[in-house]
């Protein structure tokens, strides 16, 4: 009898020694994955709070221009020409500011999943056409040479206005990377493999290699130190890539160092070619 209740006491010990060790194991998991989980959503609040930081400074600026010139005519009597610099000036302003609006709401769309995108055979050098047009006053008031090598005839699938978005985007980028000093930006397309490639080549102030895929992260900043000229939210990037994403095509981006300039790539589909 005491053998047998020797042996019970010693298989209970075991198995509480054995169910103690199990909770301890589930109650480590359990911490780490809620330690985890408040991490990420410090992050996140992290983030929340440097975003609205940089958004608030960014605007501050333009207001600020905006908010001298308006007092500058309200208490000078200007000539034609000084009231034109004034002006242009305050249309800057708010095209740069109406620039930081827009990619926050794409953002939030895209986050949200609210966006309708459609892939359909798309003409890629009309499309990019249209997009530089918008720059040529800009680019030439800032010294910036854009050239492009445009072959016609290259047919894309893709979304047309996720096209706009994502090469405006990019020529933004680049604007911002050689400005304010000016320099050169080169467009290139090509048909490879069935694919159709756009190079946007800067001649601007470039990023180290190793740092490449954090520029695609959401309220990641290509040129954190772009001066007072740089106007940015973080999200131009991360709009770009996700866009790409969702309409089946992909954006790489390469540097040869800090002042060596930029390239990003874009990959679409080729649009299948028309029956006869």
């Amino acid at each position: 009898v005491s053998q047998a209740l020797d042996n019970e006491r010693e298989r209970r010990i075991n198995q509480y020694a054995w169910e103690s060790a199990f909770f301890l194991l589930a109650l480590a998991v359990c911490i780490a994955v809620i330690w985890r989980a408040l991490r990420a959503e410090a992050r996140v609040l992290q983030e929340q709070d440097s975003f609205l930081a940089l958004v608030s400074h960014q605007f501050k600026t333009p207001l600020a221009s905006l908010q001298l010139s308006l007092e500058t005519m309200a208490m000078r009597t200007l000539s034609a020409d000084q009231s034109r610099t004034l002006i242009d000036r305050m249309l800057s302003d708010l095209a740069r500011m109406e620039i930081m609006v827009s990619q926050i709401l794409d953002s939030v769309r895209l986050e949200g999943g609210r966006v309708d995108l459609k892939r359909e055979p798309l003409d890629l050098s009309a499309a990019v056409a249209r997009v530089l047009s918008q720059f040529e006053d800009r680019a030439r008031n800032d010294r910036i040479k854009i050239a492009g090598d445009m072959p016609r005839g290259l047919q894309v699938l893709a979304d047309p206005l996720a096209v706009d978005v994502v090469v405006r985007n990019l020529l933004e980028n680049a604007i911002a990377a050689v400005a304010p000093v000016g320099g050169t930006i080169t467009l290139a397309a090509r048909q490879l493999n069935g694919e159709v490639e756009l190079t946007i080549r800067d001649s601007g102030i470039g990023f180290r290699q190793v740092d490449s895929p954090r520029l695609f992260k959401k309220f990641s900043r290509l040129h954190p130190g772009g001066g007072s000229r740089h106007y940015g939210t973080g999200l131009g990037l991360f709009i770009v890539r996700r866009l790409m994403q969702l309409t089946g095509g992909r954006v790489s981006a390469h540097s040869d160092g800090v002042g060596q300039g930029a390239s990003f790539v874009l990959t679409w589909p080729m649009a299948p070619m028309e029956s006869a």
